[in-house]
């Protein structure tokens, strides 16, 4: 790991080509382990910002349940997945005993959106406006729960595949626009009193649900407008990752003094060039984050590609020789990584479909990757891996 992380490197991102494959999270906590040992204090998962502050509170000796922080720190099912559960409960056993400077911290980096939902920005707005009327004694007048009305009129699959049924559009939701941009001045106009009033961890809370509350409106006026389906789709996915690079950058500016990051990911959001998808005869192009990140940190950022040869989880038998994942499996008979120039031209994986969940390596990422994570079996990975990272 150490030839891929140079010593400028801020953010490393490990991607992987599905979630369904779980060897991908166990590799991924030990390479984790491993990096602390070298300065990394945080690690950024692709779920909800907003629900894995709990998290957070959790693993740096929070009150609560292992069980509880699974269920509600995570978006998008990701709390179920053993491997989460693994690494929260080690990064809590490791900040046992240890100063508050040297804890590890958990990020989210990912919006509250699901695949066809997202909810109302009502509660993350309403955080910020009461930490600022409790925090400066103030009575903001901002009756937000009668702008945003029902939570379950922005949250239903219709406001986001329907732009006719989105609310996005609606002069109460320009309103709420207007307000969240209001507070988002106040926030940091006064941010040297409210943090002196309570504490810089709690202004933190405050932007980032007033962010997460900002970005869901984004998104509710981008579901609303009336485009072709993949021109909808590619916009909706370009403001989702659009969103994930700017609190990817948030957060980078919070542990910019405590060390680096390891973020983990889809490839098709950390990747340093344009993201396609194809499926159902829609055909999407969009920013990625990581090509918005990588644009602006430059070798700050390196990005490590994921790789898949046999999955029972997906039903994935052994690729083509002549296949950059062939190619891959002759080197790691479990996991490994490989330096990008190292690989020479081979041709892109045939027998896997979006449906399997599975998105096959091509020239243009394995050029674009400083290196490739490669699992040649994910069964066989898995039944190795220990209970907690080494």
């Amino acid at each position: 790991m150490r030839d891929f992380v140079t010593p400028s490197c801020e953010l490393l991102a490990v991607g992987e080509p599905t979630h369904r494959e779980p060897a991908f999270g166990l590799v991924r906590n030990e390479l984790f382990a491993r990096l602390v040992e070298t300065g990394f204090r945080s690690v950024a998962l692709e779920t909800d910002r907003v629900a894995a502050l709990a998290v957070n509170d959790f693993v740096q000796g929070g009150a609560g349940t292992l069980d509880a922080v699974m269920r509600h720190g995570f978006s998008h099912d990701f709390g179920e997945l053993d491997a989460n559960r693994r690494l929260v409960a080690w990064m809590r056993a490791y900040n046992r005993n240890r100063p508050p400077e040297d804890w590890l911290a958990f990020h989210g980096f990912d919006t509250p959106t699901e695949n066809y939902s997202a909810p109302s920005p009502r509660r993350y707005l309403e955080h910020a406006r009461d930490y600022l009327n409790t925090a400066r004694g103030l009575a903001l007048a901002l009756d937000i729960a009668r702008l945003a009305g029902d939570d379950e009129r922005w949250s239903r699959a219709e406001a986001v595949l329907d732009p006719a049924e989105s609310p996005g559009a609606t002069p109460e939701a320009e309103r709420l626009r207007s307000v969240a941009g209001d507070l988002l001045t106040a926030l940091h106009t006064h941010r040297a009193e409210l943090t002196a009033a309570t504490s810089d961890a709690a202004w933190q809370r405050a932007a980032t649900h007033l962010t997460a509350g900002l970005g869901l409106l984004r998104y509710h006026r981008q579901a609303a407008r009336p485009l072709a389906p993949g021109p909808r789709l590619s916009r909706l996915l370009a403001t989702r990752d659009g969103l994930m690079a700017a609190n990817l950058l948030d957060i980078r500016s919070v542990e910019a003094r405590r060390g680096p990051t390891l973020v983990h990911a889809h490839n098709s959001h950390l990747q340093p060039h344009q993201s396609t998808w194809s499926m159902g005869g829609l055909d999407c192009v969009w920013t990625g984050a990581g090509a918005v990140v990588g644009s602006l940190l430059g070798d700050r950022y390196a990005f490590v590609a994921g790789s898949l040869g046999r999955s029972e989880a997906l039903g994935l038998g052994e690729p083509e020789p002549d296949s950059y994942e062939g190619v891959l499996q002759l080197r790691c008979a479990a996991w490994g990584l490989t330096a990008s120039t190292t690989i020479g031209p081979a041709r892109a994986r045939t027998g896997t479909t979006p449906e399997l969940g599975y998105f096959p390596l091509d020239r243009r990422i394995v050029e674009a990757a400083d290196a490739v994570l490669h699992i040649g079996d994910g069964a066989a990975v898995a039944a190795a891996s220990p209970d907690h990272p080494r």
